[in-house]
């Protein structure tokens, strides 16, 4: 072989090397979980922040059974269930692809369109039908597992050990930190203050699900002020949400009546992500009168009908979460 020959299997093997490098970009958890380790391997105390962030700590097991006790609705109904839409008594569910801008500049979102029959038709699960910290599984297992026709991932509240949260009617933290939004069973929506209430108020007020993340975008059907320079945590590896990112947005447009929108990211040609600011104009081309961040990135995913509908980061494979937003299935027709 040549100099010249052996010059260009050298630059073939190196950009080939670069390419795979670019197109396995490591996740927001192996990230921590690598940086982490080399923290504790040279010492200084690093072993607490991996007991912090990595290792499971189960608080509670059999959520769903508690969940159960408190669900109040059941249809013997069969539904009917296209590629795009489920309709049974309790839920008509329509979903839509949208595909903006070109080239670097594209974005490309999911909508969900949600109308109930009362708010308790929506319901939480967790991760590993567990509740604490650490604790993951991806949004389509946990939908699986838990015969949803539709999911969608939830606020990531085991990646912290703060917040209000209240699932199905049933309150496992109450450790007030930042903007939450509450469902409440008459199918309202309400953003509040969780330094000022506590979770056993929020459940003998009707509260059926809370979110601890934020901020929200959407208050009283107008763009909220400032939403491009807020931080949900300043704890280590979620300082800030800010620039073009994969988004998970949930809206209210008037009671039982909701929209859940996922926009991909990070993967220029197919969709760069959005701010806060674009987020918010979304929603409110959509119609909400309230609307509400919650965990991105890699997270943000929608399930239907037992596949995934959006493309995570452009890659098709999902993050562990832990914990989603769904509707359970009635039985489907096609």
């Amino acid at each position: 072989m040549t100099n010249s020959s052996q010059s260009q299997k050298t630059r073939a093997q190196q950009l080939a090397s670069e390419k795979e490098g670019k197109s396995k970009k490591p996740s927001r958890r192996t990230v921590l979980i690598g940086s982490l380790a080399v923290l504790a391997s040279a010492g200084g105390g690093a072993g607490w922040a991996l007991d912090r962030f990595v290792v499971e700590h189960v608080e509670q097991t059999g959520v769903t059974s508690a969940a159960a006790a408190t669900a109040t609705t059941t249809s013997n109904t069969a539904a009917t269930v296209t590629d795009t839409s489920y309709t049974s008594d309790l839920a008509k569910i329509n979903i839509s692809k949208t595909v903006t801008g070109s080239g670097n500049s594209q974005v490309t979102y999911f909508v969900a369109d949600l109308q109930l029959s009362q708010g308790t038709v929506l319901a939480s699960a967790f991760a590993k039908d567990s509740f604490g910290e650490n604790i993951t599984e991806t949004t389509s297992v946990i939908a699986e597992n838990n015969s949803a026709i539709f999911a969608i991932n939830g606020d990531y509240y085991g990646f912290r050990d703060t917040g209000i949260i209240i699932r199905n009617g049933v309150a496992y933290r109450d450790k007030g930190a930042r903007e939450g939004l509450a469902f409440y069973k008459d199918g309202s929506v309400k953003v509040y203050d969780e330094t000022t209430t506590d979770a056993d108020t929020l459940v003998s007020e009707g509260v059926w699900h809370t979110l601890s993340f934020g901020p929200a975008v959407v208050k009283d059907s107008a763009q909220v002020d400032g939403i491009d320079e807020v931080e949900v945590d300043t704890n280590f590896g979620n300082h800030s949400i800010q620039g073009q990112q994969p988004r998970t947005a949930v809206g209210f447009i008037d009671k039982n009546h909701y929209v859940f929108v996922v926009v991909d990211g990070r993967s220029e040609g197919y969709s760069v992500g959005v701010t806060m600011p674009e987020l918010a104009q979304i929603m409110l081309d959509l119609g909400c009168e309230t609307a509400y961040n919650i965990d991105g990135g890699g997270s943000s995913t929608m399930f239907f009908n037992g596949q995934l509908v959006n493309n995570p980061l452009g890659r098709n494979q999902e993050r562990g979460t832990s914990d989603i937003l769904f509707i359970a299935g009635q039985g489907e027709t096609q």
